[in-house]
């Protein structure tokens, strides 16, 4: 009895302590008023996730990488049929995420070699976006100490940079109006839209000292392995798309993740693998630059919200990138 007590008395002022340690959450608003009933309606981060978090406007509710859609992490993935898993790639080498007639990703992959295992921690860091006779970059740059408060995205289109000033809702906007860039948050973070093709949420995270000594990473203050949690959202995919990312969407797919395992792993290195990042070269490509059809998609992808999967960036969606 005295034990029990004793056990207890022990949980409970842990659970004081966490209490009194833990982040306030964070306080976040929906930006968008082309939704009124949320636009800058005060919201709070979840306690999962108290400190990282965006508002999805069209639920009202904040969000963080649960939805399929999403690109987070070690590369974890959750793909159009909404199975999570796992694709490592090998550091300092690119992958196609997705191909199809009119839109091709690729994304360079950065990493660490345990010399415990046989293959490398890997995360996104980089893509690099095919559509008709276009190329978007966006990507991570390399950083030793991290700040929330300093800009590390990198941003380009047809080869020339792009500058966007800091704060959130700054917009950068091709002269046709074929591309939007708008910031998400003052920092870091960016919505890309391509009108009738795709939208993709982006956000520069660093791997901190925590999540290394938690997962065995061995980062150091050298390099804080800068990378981007990644939210697909597609308008446009064929019946045939391919890729790590696109075959989940196909319309017969059949995931070849073998699933009830702790880290579900997608193999498939030598068929997604490309020889540059703007390079439709891969075993699975698909891309000419043109839409399939006249209705450019057979899928019709065009529900409104990311779905299933949160990063602790905040991103969330099917089509999800993101660490585990």
């Amino acid at each position: 009895m005295v034990r029990s007590r004793v056990c207890l008395l022990f949980v409970l002022l842990f659970m004081v302590a966490m209490a009194e340690g833990a982040p306030k959450p964070k306080k976040v608003k929906c930006k968008d008023k082309k939704y009124p009933t949320c636009y800058h309606k005060v919201l709070y981060c979840p306690t999962s996730c108290p400190r990282k978090c965006v508002v999805d406007c069209t639920t009202c509710q904040p969000v963080y990488c649960n939805r399929p859609g999403a690109v987070c992490q070690d590369p974890r993935f959750i793909g159009g049929d909404g199975i999570t898993f796992y694709f490592h790639g090998k550091k300092e080498e690119d992958f196609c995420l997705v191909s199809d007639s009119n839109l091709h990703i690729n994304a360079h992959f950065i990493g660490k070699r345990n010399p415990n295992m046989k293959r490398d921690f890997t995360w996104v860091q980089s893509l690099g976006i095919l559509f008709h006779n276009h190329k978007l970059f966006i990507g991570a740059k390399t950083t030793s100490t991290w700040d929330d408060a300093v800009d590390r995205l990198s941003l380009a289109f047809n080869g020339e940079p792009i500058f966007l000033p800091i704060g959130q809702d700054a917009t950068w906007q091709h002269p046709t109006s074929i591309v939007t860039i708008s910031r998400i948050r003052d920092t870091n973070a960016v919505e890309i839209q391509v009108k009738d093709n795709f939208n993709i949420k982006a956000t520069v995270v660093p791997i901190t000292q925590k999540e290394s000594a938690i997962h065995k990473y061995g980062i150091t203050q050298e390099d804080c392995f800068a990378h981007l949690d990644l939210s697909f959202k597609f308008y446009a995919l064929s019946e045939d798309v391919n890729g790590v990312l696109g075959q989940t969407y196909a319309q017969n797919y059949v995931s070849r993740v073998k699933m009830g395992v702790a880290m579900p792993v997608l193999g498939g290195d030598k068929e997604f693998a490309t020889s540059s990042l703007f390079a439709a070269d891969c075993e699975v490509a698909r891309f000419n630059g043109e839409f399939a059809n006249k209705d450019n998609s057979s899928l019709n992808l065009q529900n409104p919200e990311f779905m299933n999967m949160n990063c602790d960036s905040g991103i969330d969606g099917r089509g999800v990138v993101c660490k585990r």
